[in-house]
């Protein structure tokens, strides 16, 4: 499968459904495209890491399509070519999903300078996709220099967007709960920057907000108000549905960048990162390699029933299986 030519070739229809090849094939879960696959990561790589990865999260109904449409037509406007890698929740009964993000961003779908790709999350914690981190290369690789990632929605575990994009934003919405509903501290801990959407429609009550959010961050420690070296994070008002308030967006963005680079964080989480998704990787393989131990297989019919029926604990089944693959 020759891929890598077209993927990294000038921007045009061939090289979209070059990309969507691509990525079709490292989301593949058969054991002969795996191969492929990496061939076509390892011959990617040197053409990676130059684009600006932004993470967004937040609350189903806080506007995060509509922020990304916008902010991406103003990212063109401005010279950038955007990709936007969507991740809509599977279905834990059927396993399919909606994958309806590009009907929410009618004008950004079909801009010449920009790619959008949904993927289901298929069970994958942390609000991502399994493969969003190879999707993110190969769009780096065919030129977009602003990589967006969209995740399915924000909890205590929905946070994995932040181990893998250079800025993390959480996206807030006006009166949006009590004042610790809105500021769980393990989401708030990661955010790069809170953007308080739909601020038009009650002004005083987002401005509450961003006071609340403000005082939070202080609270948590999260930056030190006398080190001008370091990003402080910042809560932001904004109106995606009105465009009021990207420019501002932006530009903490850019200075987001700057603050970063010169202190060397900007690299130091890209390697952090590399480092986590190699660990994942690694995990994830030796789970796929003990269910289909043999040992495993045959035990794993008998031990389902056992513990269905309460003939045996849980914890003594897992441990019985963990010795299994040792036999």
């Amino acid at each position: 499968m020759n891929l890598y030519p077209d993927v990294t070739g000038p921007p045009g229809a061939s090289q979209r459904r070059a990309i969507a090849k691509a990525i079709t094939l490292l989301e593949s879960t058969r054991a002969e495209h795996r191969a492929q696959a990496d061939e076509l990561l390892t011959a990617l790589l040197p053409h990676t890491g130059q684009s600006f990865r932004l993470g967004i999260s937040g609350v189903p109904g806080v506007g995060k399509s509509t922020f990304i449409e916008v902010l991406g037509l103003h990212l063109i406007a401005l010279g950038h070519r955007v990709a936007v890698l969507t991740i809509d929740p599977s279905s834990t009964v059927s396993g399919g999903s909606i994958l309806g993000d590009k009907t929410r961003m009618e004008q950004l779908s079909v801009h010449s300078q920009a790619y959008i790709r949904p993927s289901p999350s298929s069970g994958t914690l942390g609000g991502v996709a399994e493969k969003t981190r190879e999707a993110m290369l190969v769009c780096e690789a065919a030129g977009y220099d602003v990589v967006i990632v969209e995740t399915v929605g924000v909890g205590q575990s929905e946070t994995a967007v932040a181990g893998m994009t250079d800025m993390f934003v959480l996206m807030q919405l006006p009166n949006a709960g009590d004042d610790l509903q809105a500021i769980k501290k393990g989401v708030m801990e990661l955010a790069d920057l809170v953007a308080i959407n739909k601020a038009d429609i009650d002004a005083l009550a987002a401005q509450r907000a961003q006071l609340q959010i403000t005082s939070a961050m202080q609270l948590l420690g999260l930056f030190n108000v006398h080190d001008d070296a370091h990003w402080r994070p910042q809560a932001l008002l904004l109106s995606a549905l009105g465009g009021q308030g990207i420019d501002g967006f932006w530009a903490a963005a850019l200075q987001f960048q700057k603050l970063q680079t010169a202190n060397g964080h900007w690299q130091a989480r890209r390697q952090q990162q590399s480092l986590a998704w190699m660990w994942e990787r690694v995990d994830a393989g030796l789970k796929q390699a003990f269910r289909q131990h043999p040992q495993v297989q045959a035990l794993l019919p008998q031990l389902l029933q056992d513990v269905a029926a309460g003939r045996i604990p849980a914890s003594t089944a897992a441990r019985n299986l963990l010795s299994a693959q040792y036999l």
